[in-house]
C-alpha cells in the first residue's frame, strides 16, 4: 500500500514510517520540520539525541536499502500538497503533521491564531488534494481523546444514539475540548466527517490518548533511527516527563490534586493501531472515529508507577504536587469505550511498568542533556493568559486526604479503569499496587 505521511519528521511520523516500511509498505511522506523548532522555542530538547534530516535518510537507505521520499514542505501550501499527492498518488494519507502542544496554543493571541490557521488549514488542504487528486484514498487522520473533554457520562467511539422528545438518531457525541489547540482538532473533526458526507472521502479518525516511550524494534539499536523524546513543559506529555525527572533526581511534578483521568498507550501500540487502522479502510463515504488508547489511568497513579520503577533500579524519584496551571477538572468520571481497534486485532500492552524500564535505562545515558534543560521541567504557561511558574503546593494542601474518584463496580479481573486485565493481572505492571492515598 501507498501510504502518505504527513509530519514524517515527528515524534508518532517516522517511527510510524519505519513500521509500515518494515511490513512492506511503501512509503512517503512530508515535513516543515517545525517540532524541532518549537521545543527549542520553549527551552527544551530532546532527551534523547536524534538525527538531522540527512542523516535519517542515510540510516533509512542503510536499513532498508531504498531511498525514502521524505519532502521538506509546508502543508498549508496547497500547490505543494497537491503536486505530491499527483505524483505519488497515495492509496492512504495518515495526517499527524499539526502542532500537538495544548500548552504551546495558551500561551498568547499570537500562538493561540497559529495554531488554529495552521491546524485547520492544512487539515482542509489534505481533504481537497484527496478530493481532486487522490478519491479513493483513506485519511487516517490523528484526533485526540482531549476533543471530548471530561462529561460525566460514558465516552463512545464518536457517535451516541440520543433521545428527545419522543424521536431517537444517532448523532456525534459532543466535544469539551480544553484548549485552543483540542478546539482546532474538533473543528477537525467536524470538517472531516463534512467532507466524508459531501465527496464520499473515506476517514477514520483516530481519537489518540497520550503517547508515552521512543523504542521500537524497528529502529535496530541505530541511533539514527531513534525518535525524540521531549520533557519540557510543551512538548513533554506526563510519563515522558516523569521518566526524565527520575533520571535526574528531580521531583516528579504531578499538577493539582493529581486525579486527572487520561488514556495512554505506549510508542509501540500507537504506530500498531495506525498501521491496523489503515490496513482496515473503510467503505467510501464512510466517517469512523476509533478512540486509541491502551488503558486509563489518573497522573497520580502514573506518577507512583515511574517512582516505584525507579527505584527499582536504584533511581531516587520524590514525588511532588504543584498547582495546576491549567483550568481543567482535577477530580472526574472518565469511562471511554475502545472497542473497534480490538476488534481489528489491537492487543494491547498491558505492562506499561516495562516500557517505563526500558525509557528509564535508555535515558540515564543522556542525563546531562536533561540536566542543562532542567528549567523546562516546571511551566509557568497558564490557562489564564498570565506566564507565572508553577510553585510546589504546601504540606497541608498537597497532603490533604484523597479518594478515588466514584467509578463503576468492578469485577473479578477488572482494574479500577473498568478494562479487562490479562489472567496474569497485568495493566500497570506486574506487583504494582498504586498508593492513592494522596501522599508523595
Amino acid at each position: 500500500m501507498r501510504v502518505f505521511i504527513a509530519g514524517i519528521d515527528g515524534y508518532l511520523g517516522f517511527p510510524l514510517a519505519l513500521h509500515l516500511r518494515a511490513r512492506g509498505h511503501e512509503v512517503a511522506g512530508a515535513d516543515l520540520l517545525l517540532r524541532r523548532d518549537w521545543v527549542a522555542e520553549v527551552g527544551g530538547i530532546s532527551a534523547l539525541p536524534i538525527a538531522s534530516y540527512a542523516d535519517r535518510l542515510r540510516a533509512w537507505q542503510d536499513r532498508f536499502g531504498d531511498s525514502l521520499d521524505f519532502r521538506i514542505g509546508d502543508l498549508t501550501d496547497y500547490a505543494f500538497v497537491r503536486d505530491f499527492f499527483a505524483e505519488f498518488q497515495p492509496e492512504t494519507v495518515v495526517h499527524l503533521g499539526q502542532m500537538p502542544s495544548a500548552p504551546y496554543s495558551m500561551m498568547d493571541q499570537a500562538h493561540c491564531v497559529w495554531t488554529q490557521r495552521n491546524n485547520v488549514v492544512n487539515n482542509l488542504n489534505l481533504l481537497w488534494a484527496i478530493k481532486e487528486v487522490a478519491p479513493d484514498a483513506h485519511l487516517v487522520k490523528l484526533g485526540t481523546m482531549g476533543e471530548y473533554g471530561t462529561p460525566g457520562l460514558d465516552i463512545p467511539e464518536g457517535f451516541f444514539e440520543v433521545e428527545f422528545r419522543g424521536r431517537k438518531d444517532r448523532l456525534p457525541f459532543p466535544r469539551q475540548a480544553g484548549s485552543w489547540y483540542h478546539q482546532s482538532k474538533v473543528h477537525d473533526s467536524h470538517n472531516t466527517h463534512f467532507a466524508a458526507k459531501i465527496w464520499g472521502i473515506r476517514a477514520t479518525d483516530i481519537m489518540q490518548g497520550v503517547v508515552f516511550g521512543a523504542q521500537l524494534p524497528e529502529m535496530d539499536a541505530d541511533p539514527r533511527l531513534r525518535t525524540r523524546l521531549d520533557f519540557d513543559q510543551c512538548f513533554g506529555t506526563a510519563i515522558n516527563r516523569f521518566c526524565c525527572q527520575a533520571v535526574i533526581g528531580h521531583p516528579l511534578t504531578v499538577f493539582g490534586l493529581g486525579r486527572q483521568k487520561r488514556g495512554f498507550l505506549p510508542l509501540i501500540d500507537s504506530v500498531t493501531c495506525l498501521r491496523l487502522a489503515l490496513e482496515n479502510p473503510p467503505e467510501p463515504g464512510e466517517y469512523r472515529v476509533f478512540n486509541q488508547f491502551e488503558n486509563a489511568y489518573t497522573i497520580e497513579e502514573l506518577a507512583q508507577l515511574v517512582q516505584s520503577v525507579a527505584n527499582e533500579i536504584g533511581l531516587r524519584a520524590p514525588i511532588k504536587r504543584y498547582d495546576n496551571p491549567r483550568t481543567e477538572q482535577e477530580e472526574h468520571y472518565y469511562q471511554p469505550d475502545r472497542e473497534h481497534l480490538l476488534r481489528l486485532g489491537y492487543q494491547p500492552t498491558r505492562d506499561m511498568g516495562a516500557v517505563v524500564r526500558a525509557m528509564l535505562l535508555d535515558l540515564q545515558a543522556h542525563r546531562e542533556r536533561i540536566e542543562t534543560h532542567a528549567d523546562a521541567l516546571i511551566p509557568d504557561i497558564r490557562w489564564d493568559g498570565e506566564r507565572r511558574r508553577s510553585t510546589p503546593l504546601g504540606p497541608q494542601t498537597s497532603r490533604r486526604e484523597a479518594q478515588p474518584p466514584s467509578v463503576p463496580p468492578t469485577s473479578q479481573g477488572e482494574a479500577s479503569t473498568g478494562y479487562p486485565l490479562r489472567p496474569d493481572g497485568e495493566g500497570l505492571g506486574e506487583g504494582f499496587a498504586p498508593d492513592i492515598s494522596g501522599e508523595s
